[in-house]
């Protein structure tokens, strides 16, 4: 059970900021952090919630503070995903790890995956927005539709 509980927590660690928290990371591996995404899902039965954006992007920022926020969203995101912050250079194309899903219109941007790596919903954010911030109502009703099957 230990070496269980050590493995883990290293797999959390070589996420780094992948669980979602901070700003994003160019020089992070994106295809490396999905990947480790994906083995935590599996081994906590969740899905994958990845957060294309970046640090020049107002509304990947008021995302930020919108889940700081509303702790009970957070909760209820990181209940039911593993959150990966994947850094799209403004202007530039997605990176590869992202490639073969579909364009994002607008960033932030949200693909989520099931626990095997499927693509699930690729969700523009603009859909979630309320005035200059995101909606409550819209924001958890998306996390409850796309997170993992209730057992």
């Amino acid at each position: 059970m230990k070496r269980i509980a050590l493995i883990a927590a290293l797999a959390l660690a070589a996420c780094g900021n992948a669980g979602g928290k901070g700003g994003y990371d160019a020089s992070r591996d994106a295809a490396a952090d999905v990947k480790n995404a994906l083995a935590q899902a599996r081994a906590g039965h969740k899905r994958v919630l990845i957060e294309a954006g970046g640090n020049w992007c107002s509304w990947c920022k008021i995302m930020d503070r919108f889940f700081d926020d509303h702790a009970e969203l957070a909760a209820l995101r990181d209940k039911n995903f593993v959150t990966v912050k994947v850094s799209v250079e403004s202007g530039g194309p997605v990176p590869a790890a992202l490639a073969s899903y579909p364009a994002p219109a607008g960033f932030p941007h949200l693909y989520v995956l099931d626990e095997n790596g499927t693509l699930i919903q690729s969700q523009n954010t603009a859909e979630l927005e309320s005035g200059q911030s995101y909606d409550l109502e819209k924001f958890t009703f998306f996390l409850n539709a796309f997170g993992p099957p209730k057992k």
